[in-house]
């Protein structure tokens, strides 16, 4: 498919449903040739589909990034196939139990620390290579706001979203002068997906925007691009 990102390929974590699914069909529609990552073979298939059917292109790469050697084995796969990797979301995230301080499972707590920060990190140094071989390659981590600002009860997913920004924010810094790797962090605000459900389960889906907002936002900043340190909250 013709597009501004015709000739470029996309990496998309959390690729199954929800943001990380209308992004990998956003950058699919325009242009760019889409790994979508996700645990869910079902949801990656019906993302893959829904890319195809626009006149797009993908490839499915189902697997838990917190698993051992996972994300070396994906990293492997895909530098045999492609030269460079151009877009890379960063969107996979667990919530896990929302709980005091004091009230944490350690062990739950371990699991969140392990997928939204160990597996980011394993994530960036994985791809790092196939990202400084592209001509202008664009990180974009998905963020939340209490990984700025602490709430009550959210302290080990905004521990481990805080982490990410710190992890992401330094990668960027590294690179900014030595290649041309950008990095920037998005907090899509209030959006309607299954960890916004978990999270306020009485809330009406339809009060806050689709993930498919988001998603826009996402592509435009692939496609105009943007400085390492880039901020934004989506609809604010």
């Amino acid at each position: 498919m013709a597009g501004p990102l015709s000739g470029k390929l996309a990496l998309v974590t959390g690729a199954s449903r929800g943001i990380g699914a209308a992004t990998a069909i956003a950058l699919g529609a325009a242009g760019a040739h889409v790994v979508l990552t996700a645990r869910t073979p079902k949801g990656l298939e019906e993302v893959e589909e829904t890319i195809f059917n626009a006149g797009g292109s993908a490839t499915i790469a189902p697997l838990d990034l917190a698993e051992n050697d996972s994300i070396a084995r994906l990293a492997a796969a895909i530098g045999e196939r492609w030269q460079a990797l151009d877009v890379m979301v960063l969107n996979a995230a667990m919530l896990g139990s929302l709980a005091a301080v004091p009230a944490i499972d350690p062990k739950e707590f371990a699991r969140v620390l392990t997928l939204n920060v160990s597996a980011q990190a394993a994530l960036i140094s994985a791809f790092d290579p196939m990202l400084r071989r592209s001509a202008a390659a664009r990180v974009i981590g998905v963020t939340s706001s209490v990984g700025r600002k602490p709430r009550a009860y959210w302290g080990a997913y905004g521990a481990s979203k805080a982490a990410f920004e710190t992890l992401l924010g330094a990668y960027g810094d590294e690179t900014a002068e030595i290649s041309r790797i950008r990095t920037a962090i998005l907090d899509p605000g209030a959006t309607r997906t299954e960890m916004r459900a978990k999270a306020y389960p009485g809330e009406d889906p339809a009060s806050v925007k689709a993930p498919e907002v988001v998603a826009t936002r996402i592509v435009e900043l692939a496609i105009d691009g943007f400085e390492s340190g880039y901020f934004e909250r989506v609809g604010s």
